[in-house]
């Protein structure tokens, strides 16, 4: 079986604990637009792409499944996610599964205002209040400070600011519209950009991060949950697995709407013992190897699933309270591919 992680950047260990689970013959094959992607030296075949929004992105994709004949596909960028999705009928025809949820759930997931209504209209779940209106939110009863401000379309925490006053909001809301002109995320927000920015309640309290696992057809299999204990550009840096009732039913609840396939990366608050879903990412996530170390291999159930098999309770054998620290380390990078 030869898989293909796209967007590989640093996520080093992810391809690790894929082979770890692969069978001999088996090929990791990864891509970035630089050479000095970490991840690609953990690969058997890596190669360059242009960037996502370039129009020979998908084109070089397709001619490199069909040269390595790639048996499925997985994404490790939020902003691909609905280039791919888009484009499923063409990489699958390739006979690549391509391991991405549907253009629905991208959608949803993507867009942080759909993700607050699908959270509390169709799942009946807390979130914290949003507005994309300034002055909707400044005179809302429910607005206080400080708050959140972010992009509506946001990946790896940037541009999220937490003013601590309505005049630090108008201040930060303004520098906010014309920072996002330059940034990767003016892609995906361009053509709302009236819209683009999301002003939100804060909620302080404990911060968890949940991974909810689906099958290749959508059908729920589990919740595994880790409190952060530090973060670190975007990204958990210190965790301590849990097990608890109450992220069951949200993770329960939140599969059986949205369907999604594989690894559902969320955040969870925690205020006054009530738990507040805050974002949604289709795809794994910063958090996933505080889990797997855990014993949430869902890396080995894709693979079982991949290959037509459904007994994965050995890949699922998680433990609470277990406390992880991510550390760096110096890796030669690839001088070409």
């Amino acid at each position: 079986m030869n898989i293909l992680f796209t967007c590989v950047g640093r996520r080093n260990y992810l391809l690790r604990y894929f082979r770890e689970a692969m069978r001999d013959g088996d090929q990791i094959i990864a891509c970035d637009m630089q050479t000095s992607a970490p991840g690609l030296t953990e690969a058997d075949r890596a190669f360059l792409v242009p960037a996502i929004y370039d129009e020979s992105y998908i084109p070089t994709l397709l001619e490199k499944i069909r040269e390595y004949q790639v048996d499925a596909l997985i994404s490790l960028n939020d902003l691909e996610l609905p280039i791919l999705s888009a484009h499923r009928k063409e990489i699958e025809e390739l006979g690549a599964k391509l391991l991405v949820s549907d253009e629905r759930v991208i959608d949803i997931t993507f867009d942080k205002l759909k993700t607050a209504a699908f959270l509390r209209e169709e799942c009946g779940l807390q979130t914290p209040y949003t507005e994309t209106s300034l002055e909707a939110f400044c005179g809302s009863r429910q607005s206080s400070y400080p708050c959140v401000l972010k992009p509506r379309w946001g990946s790896a925490s940037i541009g999220i600011e937490f003013p601590q006053s309505e005049e630090e909001l108008l201040i930060a809301d303004k520098l906010l519209r014309i920072k996002l002109k330059n940034t990767i995320l003016y892609n995906a927000s361009k053509e709302h950009f009236a819209s683009a920015i999301l002003y939100q309640e804060k909620i302080t309290g404990r911060e968890y991060g949940m991974d909810i696992l689906n099958d290749l057809e959508g059908n729920y299999v589990g919740t595994f949950v880790r409190e952060k204990l530090a973060m670190r550009a975007g990204e958990t840096d210190k965790a301590r697995t849990i097990i608890d009732d109450r992220f069951e039913h949200i993770g329960r609840t939140i599969s059986k709407h949205l369907r999604h396939i594989g690894v559902l990366d969320c955040d969870v608050l925690e205020r006054g013992g009530e738990l507040y879903v805050l974002e949604m990412n289709a795809r794994f996530g910063g958090g996933y190897p505080f889990s797997h170390e855990a014993g949430e291999h869902a890396t080995a159930c894709i693979l079982e699933w991949l290959q037509g098999r459904k007994d994965i309770a050995q890949h699922l054998q998680y433990k609470a309270g277990i406390t992880l620290s991510k550390c760096d380390r110096l890796i030669r990078v690839l001088d070409h591919v």
